[in-house]
């Protein structure tokens, strides 16, 4: 089951990644943790990740209609403007897709810079994800850099906001974090995919998990679908929904 990445094309990893019915919405999560379970070092996820790494992280935007995340995450982690790569957007003109991704955000308190490169130099224009209850003065002040989705009446619901990205043609969604959303995302039983970056590394006591939020008793069985090695050591894992 264990395949060299660097034996495969990029083509062939795409193949490895491709779902079966792309009209079809689904949610695919996309993590690094070191061996002994650390979501981050120092503070940042960046810090456990490779080049393997960021080359896959690549790719699996290359193939989402939409990429969402946590407002916590996209300050902290410093997000850029959501622009690929100009052979990307290419590729994915020839499939039939616009050339980036649509950065979709997840946030409560509405809690976000309307001036944030991440708006202001976006080539697509943000949506942000929030709640009626939301305030109302923030709400205004993003709605000039960005489409606001209410999704729910005092707090996120995320199952609307998944068929609400599915609504406006966006069905496949790759969730980067953090791990309050994918907490909230697997409470919602809302994964249908988990690809998991496996650092060679052990972080040490400290750091938190790839998931957060409020303890759940409910676990989600996964499928172990196709395991790739990089020359570095890294694992990367994808794990399907169980039937």
């Amino acid at each position: 089951m264990i395949r060299q990445l660097s034996d495969l094309t990029d083509t062939e990893v795409l193949e490895a990644y491709q779902v079966e019915d792309r009209l079809t919405p689904h949610v695919r999560s996309n993590f690094v943790a070191s061996v002994d379970g650390a979501v981050e070092i120092d503070g940042l996820s960046k810090s456990l990740s490779s080049k393997e790494d960021q080359e896959l992280f690549g790719k699996l935007r290359m193939l989402a209609d939409a990429i969402l995340v946590g407002a916590g995450t996209v300050r902290i982690e410093g997000y850029n403007p959501l622009r690929l790569g100009a052979a990307r957007r290419e590729w994915r003109q020839a499939h039939g897709m616009p050339e980036n991704p649509t950065l979709a955000i997840v946030s409560s308190r509405l809690d976000l810079n309307p001036v944030n490169p991440v708006f202001a130099e976006a080539p697509v224009r943000p949506l942000v994800i929030t709640h009626d209850a939301a305030p109302p003065d923030r709400r205004e002040a993003l709605s000039e850099v960005a489409d606001i989705l209410s999704c729910g009446a005092a707090e996120v619901d995320l199952s609307l906001a998944i068929a609400a990205l599915a609504e406006r043609g966006m069905p496949q969604i790759l969730s980067e974090g953090g791990p309050h959303l994918l907490g909230a995302l697997t409470e919602s039983d809302l994964v249908d995919e988990m690809c998991l970056s496996l650092a060679p590394l052990l972080a040490g006591p400290g750091a938190g998990r790839i998931t957060a939020g409020l303890p759940s008793t409910i676990a989600r069985r996964l499928e172990l679908r196709s395991v790739l090695l990089a020359d570095d050591g890294y694992l990367f894992m994808r794990y399907l929904r169980a039937v």
